[in-house]
């Protein structure tokens, strides 16, 4: 019994022993199973959230670079480098790189450059001296496009000025004062532009520029900020297109905010051009306080600079070029003249006038230094006036040559003969010419000068009453008469006369 009960313990024991062996190795299989499962799971998902960003940003990428291909035909962009404008209280936060649009025509390099921009209203500027004043960009308009009517008009100093400055070494950009009401005219104002500026080696941006929407008379009054900013980036665009690196123009206080303009999608692809004017300009204002990525700071609208005569807009960049660019139109353009009406408002007329006396007539509506007498108008001779300016020139037509003359010195009627003129004598007292008869009331001293304290006033004869003789004429301030006595001209106090009938 008990061999066989051992037997039996000893069966049962191993069966047991069996038993548990499996089942330890099956529960450790499944931990493993849960355990393996787990690190799979584990670099499924904390390992892929690591790499989300990086994924994300290949997804941006190419999402760069289809819009690349739909909307900007595949034009190569630069980095324009938009942190290097950051003011000091900015945190430097993380922001997407915008990609600006710029010509390849010209090497941009990063150094500041001092510049201004001019147009019609600064006259006829003497471009030797701006260079020689340190100037090392002018940013120029070629035209407008009026207010009311909406048709473009040239700048009528515009070829003068790029001539003139980039002849002079002064590297040249260009802007245009828009009316546009569509994104049709405003691409129409960027080609008309291009094709103005072809000739010339613009190297600095090309700006667009809109001002006075606030005006209820001004054509842009009725446009939103949307539609505004939708002509803005068509011109721009078109600038791009005809091979010039574009630029917005606008204040501080409109751009700031998305106020007036919606900043936020023009800076996302454009050069900006901001104007603030501080209390103390550049360089004593280091920076401009627009918090906006800018380009360009326009710091006065009153800057005084050597030959240019009228106030001008001075601006810093904060790059500059490696040489000018070439001129896309490689013929030469017509030698181009100064607008010398530029400053001056004339009414057009079509008359014939002679001069009262005998008139200069200038190159120019000036009587300064700069401008030339080429010739003179005597009374008699007529010229065709064409022109009256409201600052008192009148512009005149001699042979087909253009002159220029005071107008106060010129009359329609052809009949006007000039007076006689008194030879001078050389007296301080001057005399109103008469001719009448004349004899002294009791006795007077005919002398020499009408003075009774000079010795040179000599008394040359001693008249009576009834003597007649004649008075030429008369000195009112001093009392003096000067009379024609035996063929010599006398002088004697007037109230010692009468006048014979």
């Amino acid at each position: 019994m008990k061999r066989e009960s051992r037997q039996d313990f000893n069966e049962w024991d191993e069966e047991e022993s069996g038993f548990s062996v499996r089942t330890v190795l099956a529960v450790l299989a499944a931990i493993l199973c849960v355990l393996g499962l787990c690190v799979v799971l584990y670099f499924l998902i904390f390992r892929g959230e690591k790499e989300e960003p990086e994924k994300a940003e290949e997804v941006q990428v190419i999402a760069d670079t289809e819009e690349e291909v739909v909307d900007k035909e595949e034009l190569d962009y630069e980095d324009p480098q938009s942190t290097e404008n950051l003011t000091p209280d900015e945190t430097g936060a993380e922001t997407a790189v915008s990609k600006i649009l710029i010509s390849e025509h010209a090497a941009e390099t990063d150094e500041v450059t001092l510049g201004i921009d001019v147009s019609r209203f600064q006259g006829t500027i003497d471009w030797k001296a701006v260079a020689d004043a340190g100037i090392d960009f002018a940013m120029i308009r070629v035209g407008y496009r009026t207010q009311s009517s909406g048709e473009i008009v040239e700048d009528s100093n515009a070829r003068y000025n790029m001539q003139e400055a980039s002849a002079n070494g002064i590297k040249i950009g260009a802007y245009f004062f828009s009316t546009a009401v569509s994104e049709a005219e405003a691409v129409e104002e960027a080609q008309w532009a291009a094709d103005i500026i072809s000739q010339y080696p613009i190297t600095y941006p090309v700006a667009y520029n809109c001002e006075g929407f606030g005006n209820p008379e001004n054509r842009l009054y009725s446009l939103t900020k949307t539609e505004r900013t939708d002509c803005a980036i068509a011109f721009l665009n078109e600038i791009y297109k005809q091979g010039y690196t574009p630029v917005f123009y606008a204040s501080k206080n409109e751009m700031e905010e998305d106020l007036k303009w919606e900043t936020s999608r023009i800076d996302k692809s454009f050069k900006i051009w901001v104007s603030q004017y501080p209390a103390a300009p550049y360089p004593q204002t280091a920076t401009s306080s627009y918090s906006g990525t800018h380009a360009m700071w326009q710091y006065t609208n009153n800057g005084t600079v050597a030959g240019v005569p009228k106030p001008v807009d001075a601006n810093v960049a904060y790059f500059g070029y490696e040489s000018s660019a070439q001129a896309q139109n490689q013929e030469a353009p017509e030698e181009a003249e100064a607008d010398v009406e530029a400053l001056m408002k004339f009414q057009e007329v079509e008359e014939t006038v002679t001069s009262k006396d005998v008139t200069n007539l200038r190159d120019m509506p000036s009587q300064g230094s700069d401008s030339t007498v080429l010739r003179t108008l005597t009374n008699g001779e007529t010229a065709t006036r064409t022109g009256i300016s409201d600052s008192g020139w009148s512009r005149l037509l001699i042979d087909g040559e253009r002159y220029y003359a005071v107008s106060n010195y010129l009359t329609t009627d052809l009949s006007h003969q000039t007076p006689v003129k008194e030879p001078d004598d050389g007296l301080k007292t001057k005399f109103t010419k008469v001719s009448e008869n004349v004899t002294p009331k009791i006795e007077v001293n005919l002398r020499k000068l009408p003075s009774v304290t000079n010795p040179d006033a000599v008394v040359v004869a001693t008249v009576t009453a009834g003597e007649v003789f004649v008075r030429t004429g008369i000195n009112t301030d001093y009392g003096w008469s000067r009379v024609e006595y035996n063929g010599q001209t006398l002088y004697c106090v007037s109230s010692y006369l009468n006048v014979v009938e």
